[in-house]
């Protein structure tokens, strides 16, 4: 029965310590994964800042940030037309790629523009606002709509779903004012909010 015992007595200090060393391997290997994945998030946040913010679906994405997330994992940077050279540019910098022109299967670059609804032609059909991506255009069914300029993004995909054709693009007012700026900049750099 003595050597029977002195074997418990030996297997439980073993099985623990086994126990504590493989709590502790785990343990690492949950900080570490967590490290990568607020590395990851941060790149993201950083891509996605230096972004245009049209969400106009042109880089093959629904908008800018499942771009920056695609683009944190290896994608190429040169698919965004509205961001142009100034964004492609920053992107290179930021992520240590060789600059290349835009691709031009995802389109060309054009100066910002924004959406202008001719009031007295529209029928109120709703679908520019179904189509808008930053919910820039105000009205309701079977009522005149309209578009909140300082909202717009110059997306350009509000044109193509109206009916009787009576949205233009036109060029965009870049004196906005002050505020207004930094309205937009906390939109887009608050945490779950809406870009």
């Amino acid at each position: 029965m003595l050597p029977l015992s002195s074997s418990w007595f030996v297997q439980i200090p073993a099985s623990a310590a086994i126990l504590l060393v493989s709590i502790l391997l785990l343990s690492k290997i949950y900080h570490y994964f967590q490290c990568q994945l607020l590395a990851q998030k941060s790149l993201v946040n950083r891509i996605n800042k230096i972004l245009p913010q049209t969400q106009c679906g042109q880089c093959g994405h629904p908008g800018c940030l499942p771009y920056a997330r695609a683009i944190s994992t290896g994608e190429a940077i040169n698919k965004c037309p509205p961001g142009g050279l100034t964004t492609l540019l920053e992107l290179a910098n930021l992520l240590y790629e060789p600059v290349r022109s835009l691709d031009p299967a995802h389109g060309q670059f054009k100066p910002f523009s924004v959406a202008l609804i001719r009031e007295d032609e529209c029928i109120g059909c709703t679908k520019c606002i179904q189509a808008c991506p930053v919910d820039a255009i105000l009205g309701g069914p079977k009522l005149m709509h309209t578009v909140i300029e300082s909202e717009c993004t110059g997306c350009d995909l509000c044109v193509e779903p109206c009916p009787v054709d009576c949205i233009d693009m036109t060029a965009g007012t870049d004196n906005l004012a002050p505020e207004s700026c930094q309205l937009h900049e906390a939109r887009i750099t608050t945490p779950g909010a809406r870009p």
